[in-house]
């Protein structure tokens, strides 16, 4: 006999295109420092950070365990999974291995500071118990920027998170926001990104571009009146300034997200000089570039 599904959500519900067949539960809303300038995610009032109830979740996941058939992957929202405890975790993580054995991946969004509050040891058991891949904002390398930007992170803090995050066995999503220094800031943004990259050889690195949905005010004010909002060929000259410094070992690179109207793909470092290419292309002769039409991206 059919059971409703007990499996709910706070809308609007975020996950990363990777995981589009993903099964999600929610496991907290919203996100709990919800102060960055460049970020609209959980700006609603029903998004105020909370956490479901324990019990709650225990019961989608028998449902779903029950109901659900050929269930591979399944995503830990919202945007601040990991700032749970390890027991409240490891409760999660052991009821999926017992209810959906055939998963094979179990991801969520993850912020440096609440990696920071954990032990390499915490972090390894997350890990052993089937947490498999987290996707990190780190947005910028540099400093200043993530400041301006009331990040709430600095450049040795993310890359302590993103090294205790490796050393666990945890495998890192990481994204780079292109346009985030506006004109004045690019290359500081660009070269200490690649530095932090450099420093952590993620497994996985993504690049977006900054989008203000709701207007510019609240993101200028953060720079003090001195961000300029770049075009397409300057966030292309960034682009390449940090690919060029990007010194990557075998790291999967992507610039295919919708904000993005130059997509490329490739492993860093084997493809850079292809990849490097291809911008030059699209800063040199971008009606050659197989840009995507404007139109397209959310902006």
């Amino acid at each position: 006999m059919y059971h409703p599904s007990p499996i709910t959500y706070i809308e609007p519900l975020f996950r990363p295109p990777s995981e589009a067949r993903s099964l999600i539960f929610q496991i907290t809303n919203g996100c709990s420092w919800n102060k960055c300038t460049y970020c609209d995610m959980y700006t609603q009032p029903q998004k105020k950070f909370s956490v479901k109830p324990e019990e709650d979740v225990l019961r989608e996941i028998e449902w779903a365990g029950q109901n659900l058939r050929g269930v591979r992957r399944v995503f830990l929202a919202d945007g601040d999974a990991i700032s749970l405890s390890n027991r409240r975790l490891l409760t999660l993580l052991d009821a999926l291995r017992k209810h959906l054995p055939e998963v094979s991946r179990v991801a969520s969004y993850c912020s440096p500071n609440n990696v920071t509050r954990k032990s390499v040891e915490d972090l390894k058991a997350l890990h052993d118990a089937g947490l498999d891949l987290v996707y990190v904002g780190a947005e910028s390398g540099d400093d200043f920027v993530l400041k301006s930007i009331n990040k709430g992170e600095t450049h040795d803090g993310t890359v302590d998170a993103l090294n205790k995050l490796g050393d666990a066995g945890i495998k890192r999503s990481v994204m780079i926001i292109s346009g985030v220094g506006g004109k004045r800031f690019y290359e500081q943004h660009a070269l200490n990104s690649a530095l932090l990259l450099n420093k952590t050889q993620p497994e996985y690195l993504a690049s977006l571009v900054i989008n203000h949905p709701q207007g510019i005010e609240r993101f200028q004010a953060g720079f003090g009146g001195q961000y300029e909002l770049m075009n397409q060929h300057e966030r292309f000259v960034e682009l390449r300034t940090m690919m060029n410094a990007l010194e990557l070992k075998s790291t999967i690179y992507r610039s295919d997200h919708a904000s993005n109207q130059l997509v490329l793909k490739g492993v860093l470092g084997k493809d850079k000089e292809k990849l490097l290419a291809q911008i030059d292309r699209a800063i040199e002769t971008p009606e050659q570039a197989h840009l995507r039409p404007v139109w397209i991206r959310p902006f």
